[in-house]
């Protein structure tokens, strides 16, 4: 369990379009806490430029601070729509490297539990999504993330009920151990 209050932290990760938002307030609802919204969505619906470095480093300070706010109002589980692994995954792709602060903090914030969102959704096309060529890819990219964290994660698939009913046993399942 991680050290803020006793309270486990949830995130739910992966590529775009694989229902992480819909989940995460699905998961919130199930087990009558909060949800942390991913920060970038709504910072990058307001840019009028492509995103820069600085924005990176300010959509990784922006969750941090989000997910911080939300914390006292958890009940035992804070669900994470996405973490700042995500700056990390679209740095690499889009400026070959990630800003050394976002490094420094990946370990030293670490989640309970990780649900990594397959790929088997069909894509939902979002002005706010880049790269439905490549799922496939980024569905890699996140499975070596976690790995190179040691993080506890499950691959989550299935549609509608049956992906928040597999996210459910998944959290049951570990909530118990």
């Amino acid at each position: 369990m991680n050290q803020d209050r006793s309270i486990f932290k949830i995130a739910v990760v992966g590529p775009e379009s694989t229902g992480k938002s819909t989940i995460s307030a699905q998961l919130a609802a199930h087990y009558h806490t909060v949800w942390v919204p991913e920060f970038a969505r709504e910072y990058c619906a307001a840019l009028t430029e492509p995103c820069t470095w600085q924005d990176e480093i300010n959509m990784f300070r922006g969750q941090l601070e989000l997910e911080r706010s939300l914390l006292p109002k958890a009940n035992k589980i804070l669900i994470c729509d996405t973490t700042f692994i995500t700056v990390k995954i679209w740095s690499d792709q889009m400026f070959g490297k990630s800003p050394q602060e976002v490094l420094d903090e990946l370990p030293k914030h670490p989640y309970d539990l990780y649900l990594l969102m397959d790929i088997d959704l069909p894509w939902q096309d979002d002005p706010l999504r880049d790269f439905p060529h490549l799922r496939e890819y980024f569905m890699e990219v996140w499975h070596k993330e976690l790995k190179t964290l040691d993080a506890k994660y499950y691959l989550i698939s299935g549609t509608d009920k049956e992906r928040l009913s597999n996210a459910i046993k998944r959290i049951d399942g570990f909530l118990g151990s």
